[in-house]
């Protein structure tokens, strides 16, 4: 691992306000210095597990950002045939930062990857991931993101399923506050027969927060039988803030399982109502709601330790932006 990271100007940090940072491929809003066609690594993780790799191990990572830096950060994961692994990523920092990372993921055939990022970056912090997953046949990867840090921060995955019978979830939970603005971009090809992917997201935005969702499955020709799915939940607790959603699905076969939804709007008063007339106040009726609909999407988490302290880190923002 090595560390050269570059002084920032706090000035030069991009923002949401800049057209080509909204919804832009980030592979064409960065520079080539900046982009993954020419990488400057400033730390990089490299895991690699070999044939029938022991099921039970746990990787921990921590990304951590830091005042007037722009780091360049990789992460490299290779599963081989029947390997099995879970990564659990953390990013922090303090200060003003730009943590711009490329993540690679290769797993094998009938291996198996579980991957879950915890992003809680600092306020002032930009964090953009571009993220590429292979996957062959038989092999599983399920990625559970929970992001409720950074100024800006985009995830952008592009998911290739390159051999039959593959299953890939990318499932998560968006925590937003203040005038935090935050991007998930997803590109999931099915480009053969027999495989199953599932998209499943759910934001809670208060103040002047921002969400995007943007998810596409394309299903190749030679795809048949493909089982996509993608759902997107935003619930505004505020009436300031806002969540753009563009679902999207572009299928070449013509025996496929495809479905795509998506929904925005604030709590819905009928069932407040219901918990209301049952003696709950009206604090506490609005509680149960949101954990409820938070629970949901946190369900999705394999590994039960971080289920728990995703969980735990959900209820603390949800008690403190409901008082």
């Amino acid at each position: 691992m090595s560390a050269f990271p570059v002084p920032l100007d706090g000035q030069d940090l991009p923002t949401s306000k800049q057209e080509e940072w909204k919804y832009t491929n980030l592979a064409r809003a960065l520079s080539p210095e900046l982009s993954n066609k020419r990488p400057m690594v400033s730390e990089e993780v490299f895991i690699h597990r070999s044939c029938g790799g022991n099921g039970g191990q746990v990787e921990d990572i921590l990304w951590e950002g830091f005042e007037g830096q722009h780091q360049q950060p990789r992460l490299a994961i290779i599963l081989e045939e029947g390997a099995e692994l879970t990564v659990i990523e953390r990013h922090r920092g303090a200060g003003a930062y730009w943590k711009n990372m490329v993540t690679d993921v290769t797993v094998g055939p009938n291996a198996k990857l579980h991957h879950i990022r915890i992003v809680e970056d600092s306020a002032e912090a930009v964090q953009t991931n571009m993220a590429r997953v292979t996957i062959a046949r038989d092999g599983v990867y399920d990625c559970f993101s929970m992001n409720a840090g950074g100024a800006m921060t985009r995830h952008q995955i592009h998911a290739v399923l390159r051999g039959p019978n593959i299953t890939c979830s990318l499932n998560g939970v968006n925590l937003l506050k203040g005038s935090q603005h935050a991007d998930t971009t997803i590109l999931m090809e099915h480009q053969a027969p027999h495989c199953v992917s599932n998209q499943f997201y759910r934001s809670l935005l208060d103040d002047q927060s921002r969400g995007v969702f943007q998810g596409k499955v394309h299903v190749h020709r030679e795809a048949q039988k493909t089982d996509g799915y993608q759902l997107s939940n935003a619930l505004l607790l505020s009436p300031s803030a806002e969540m753009d959603t563009k679902p999207e699905l572009e299928i070449y076969a013509d025996d496929v399982k495809c479905s795509h939804g998506a929904t925005t709007g604030p709590l819905d008063e009928e069932p407040l109502f219901c918990l209301r007339s049952r003696g709950l106040s009206a604090d506490a009726a609005r509680l149960l709601l949101i954990q409820a609909f938070v629970n949901e999407v946190l369900e999705k988490i394999p590994n039960k330790d971080a289920r728990e302290e995703v969980r735990g880190k959900a209820e603390e923002w949800l008690t403190t932006r409901l008082k």
